[in-house]
């Protein structure tokens, strides 16, 4: 009884901040509300369905592939992730993101008619830093480790955040290690996580279910998967914390009406 009492009051808690922030916000972007500003955990305020297509208030997604997913915002503007020359869209990107820990995840040679192209490493011992606001969408990086044969990669990875129809979507990128309280901050409160869950490229896939604890996203969407079994393997680790829905379409419009609580929405195409 404790625990549901405590559970509804971050719930209330979280929804007045958020509520409190979108009176004072353009419609036409999410508030990534900080979790520094809002220990009571994530805001359960989105929503998805199967509408056709991306209305005010709303985005669609759509699952290309291995660990690429084409986002697109109300006002039409579209979004790449793990751009590389293998899957592609139908549609030149206006912004495309990239990490590069295996050739899948970017490519040298991105088509020259992408407006912003982010790549989420920096040459040498740098940091990428990107910042990018276009029409209804803004996407931003928040920088971690990579793993490679010459050891640790610092700032090597970008979890790459999308903020449009009034949603917040992270992109785990190529993710190998869980996350420091730094690195939730920046996130900020995260509606839908797109989550590689190969378990051996990335992390053993319990590490990554210690990451979703951390992000307590109200949707995940799983990617990076090498056939049946490794899916599998992950949703039977997911079983007493989220629910499994298994769609029809690789598309999917997301909005902030009605998101279920703590549900795996498994996209065909992986």
């Amino acid at each position: 009884m404790i625990q549901i009492l405590k559970d509804l009051h971050h719930l209330i808690t979280g929804a007045v901040a958020a509520m409190a922030m979108m009176a004072v916000a353009p419609s036409a972007l999410a508030i990534c509300l900080p979790v520094a500003s809002n220990p009571a955990g994530p805001i359960r305020l989105a929503g998805f369905t199967t509408i056709a297509a991306p209305a005010d208030g709303s985005l669609r997604l759509t699952f290309l592939g291995h660990s690429t997913f084409l986002i697109e915002s109300p006002e039409d503007v579209a979004a790449v992730t793990d751009y590389n020359g293998y899957i592609r869209p139908e549609r030149v990107p206006d912004i495309a993101t990239m990490n590069n820990a295996h050739s899948t995840h970017y490519t040298d040679s991105p088509d020259p008619g992408i407006g912003h192209v982010l790549r989420g490493w920096a040459e040498g011992s740098g940091m990428a830093i990107h910042d990018v606001t276009v029409r209804d969408m803004r996407v931003r990086n928040v920088p971690t480790n990579l793993r490679d044969m010459g050891g640790t990669r610092m700032n090597g990875n970008s979890i790459f955040v999308f903020e449009a129809g009034g949603l917040c979507v992270a992109h785990l990128g190529h993710l190998h290690h869980t996350l420091t309280d730094q690195h939730l901050a920046e996130l900020g409160v995260i509606d839908v996580l797109l989550v590689p869950v190969d378990g051996a490229y990335t992390m053993a896939q319990d590490y990554m279910v210690e990451v979703i604890d951390q992000i307590r996203p109200p949707v995940v969407i799983p990617m990076h998967y090498f056939g049946a079994s490794t899916l599998n393997g992950f949703l039977q680790r997911m079983d007493k914390r989220y629910e499994v829905r298994m769609a029809d379409s690789a598309t999917v419009t997301l909005s902030r009406q009605n998101l279920p609580y703590q549900q795996i929405l498994v996209l065909p195409g992986g």
